[in-house]
């Protein structure tokens, strides 16, 4: 019996001591490819909504202004897979969820804007895409659909396996853009303040 016993507390042991080292480093890989084209964007101009009237702002509602159209515009230099990254720059400052306006007075939220693809031109026919952070296929966009912070907008078509981008020379986004303000009393407006809204769109080779 003490013989067994000492086996197996040898056999414990050694896979302790097995299993410390195994755990005892990890391998790091660094993987990415070279294309030989490049794709520049290009958004002309910004959405001024120039200056509001605190006494016009909706007090217990948000107060939405007028839709703007911005055409973003992408050029390659030779078909190339891409797809549009949207990055929020004043994240955390949205009061409607989506992309903020920044903060007045340290910490009140001013309120926030949608942003949505409402035509697009390409020299080949194509449907515009969709990829959500948390789901790794693509979906078709709609122009009532909202485009979030942190998802990929691509122009593509539908295949066997489903929605995919496709090689892509020059498009044209159609871009709607519409502001909401926070409703008048959450926030302090006893001087003149910005909207401060400002996102990133970049492109991502794919």
């Amino acid at each position: 019996m003490k013989t067994c016993i000492s086996l197996l507390s040898s056999s414990l042991l050694l896979a302790m001591t097995s299993s410390v080292f195994a755990a005892s480093s990890v391998d790091l890989a660094v993987k990415g490819v070279i294309t030989p084209s490049a794709c520049t964007p290009n958004l002309p101009g910004d959405i001024d909504y120039g200056k509001i009237a605190a006494k016009d702002l909706n007090p217990d509602s948000h107060t939405w202004l007028e839709r703007r159209t911005l055409k973003l515009s992408v050029n390659c230099e030779a078909a190339t897979l891409f797809a549009i990254h949207s990055i929020d720059n004043r994240a955390g400052s949205s009061t409607i969820g989506v992309f903020g306006l920044g903060l007045i007075n340290g910490n009140e939220k001013l309120g926030g804007f949608e942003l949505s693809v409402i035509g697009h031109v390409a020299e080949t026919p194509s449907t515009v895409l969709i990829q959500y952070p948390s789901r790794p296929t693509w979906s078709e966009l709609y122009p009532e659909d909202g485009v979030e912070p942190g998802t990929l907008v691509a122009l593509g078509s539908r295949g066997d396996s489903g929605w995919a981008p496709h090689p892509i020379k020059d498009a044209t986004l159609d871009l709607s853009v519409r502001g909401a303000i926070a409703p008048a009393n959450t926030l302090t407006l006893t001087s003149e303040v910005a909207l401060d809204g400002s996102a990133t769109l970049e492109v991502k080779y794919l």
